[in-house]
């Protein structure tokens, strides 16, 4: 099946230094973009993360630190992604909850400005999620009828991925070949920042979505306790959570 397409769509898999959104780093990069007339643009890139990649990771992508020790880091390559990105809606494997924070985290310390709210963001793991409950490699099994070679290889991760949701549009009926319905099906929170501090609620107003104050709105947290701004601003929160955090109190001084 071809994708119904109205912008190209990035179909893109990280292997990094470990989990952690806020201090781990992307150690490969691989990205698939697919045109709206069916032509496609591979790119994988190697990046030294500037840190040791621990063992337990290395074990699980193959990649050390020797490896990346002449590659260039991401600051050097952030420009020329940035601009393969541009104006395309974004896919992946767990790429909501992971790759897409950590992506915009690593643009944020590469001081590369990339406005990524209008982007539509398909999580296949999620859709696969909601329909079968199983791993990108029983996915790919299950869905395209063979094996995944070379699992937790950023590129063959990334063009199963590709396939996988292909396929997942030939079997559901009711999914729509529509980027912006497969957004929302891949959505499990309406979130505003990407690490999921901050939630829209029913009425589109941002919430916390943590700690003492979650379920409040931020605005209104934000102008009872203005040191909890200072709070986040100095803690372990993803610079896009304080960046989201600092624009709503922005929009706020201003309205008043």
């Amino acid at each position: 099946m071809k994708l119904n397409l109205k912008n190209p769509i990035v179909f893109f898999d990280l292997e990094t230094t470990g989990v952690n959104i806020n201090t781990d780093r992307i150690v490969e990069i691989c990205y698939l973009k697919v045109h709206p007339n069916g032509n496609e643009e591979s790119k994988t890139l190697r990046i030294n993360p500037e840190m040791h990649i621990p063992e337990e990771s290395s074990a699980i992508h193959g990649i050390y630190d020797a490896d990346v020790a002449d590659c260039p880091t991401f600051r050097m390559v952030a420009k020329n992604i940035a601009r393969d990105i541009e104006g395309c809606d974004l896919a992946g494997f767990n790429s909501n909850r992971f790759d897409i924070p950590l992506l915009a985290e690593e643009f944020l310390r590469a001081d590369v400005d990339i406005d990524m709210t209008k982007r539509k963001f398909v999580d296949v793991q999620v859709i696969f999620h909601k329909m079968e409950q199983r791993t990108l490699s029983a996915a790919y099994k299950f869905y395209c009828g063979r094996t995944l070679e070379d699992a937790h290889t950023a590129e063959a991760d990334t063009r199963a991925t590709y396939e996988v949701l292909m396929s997942q549009l030939d079997r559901y009926p009711e999914l729509q070949n529509d980027m912006a319905f497969l957004a929302e099906v891949s959505s499990y929170n309406r979130n505003v920042d990407f690490a999921g501090r901050m939630v829209y609620d029913d009425k589109g107003v941002e919430i916390f979505n943590f700690g003492k104050y979650k379920g409040e709105s931020v605005s209104e947290v934000l102008k009872r306790d203005p040191g909890y701004y200072s709070w986040i601003l100095n803690s372990d929160f993803t610079l896009n959570t304080k960046a989201m955090l600092t624009k709503i109190r922005l929009r706020e001084l201003t309205a008043r």
